[in-house]
């Protein structure tokens, strides 16, 4: 598992400095402030979990079931969570927005806390 959290904190930090100047540089000019800033929330979001990927997949135990389902909720919230936005705001500049994505972000970000408190679980209870 600690080769996955590393594989995915790679990709999901390379994503976020490719999909921030994406949206630094050529949506800038395009989106709305509001679209702009839920895209940059998108990618901050990305970039905070790829480097908790990171670490973690340094500092786990493979034979723990906790550490697994930590690294998965991680995994499985930013792909929810980030990639929903983009595809809302995307979307939504195209004109033809993909409203079936809006109750996805907030899964995602369920996601992402419950990693956050397995991770605090793993530390308080079972340290």
């Amino acid at each position: 598992m600690s080769v996955i959290a590393l594989i995915f904190g790679s990709i999901f930090g390379f994503l976020a400095i490719v999909l921030g100047a994406f949206g630094a540089h050529l949506l800038k000019k395009k989106l709305n402030q509001d679209q702009l800033q839920s895209f940059e929330t998108g990618v901050k979001y990305q970039m905070y979990h790829a480097i908790v990927l990171l670490v973690l997949g340094y500092n786990l135990n493979d034979t723990l079931a906790l550490d697994n389902y930590i690294v998965y909720c991680f995994i499985i919230g930013v792909i929810l969570f980030s990639f929903s936005i983009y595809g809302l705001v995307i979307s939504a500049y195209k004109g033809k927005k993909l409203k079936f994505l809006g109750p996805i972000t907030p899964l995602g970000g369920l996601f992402l806390t419950l990693g956050w408190l397995l991770l605090l679980y793993k530390y308080i209870v079972l340290f």
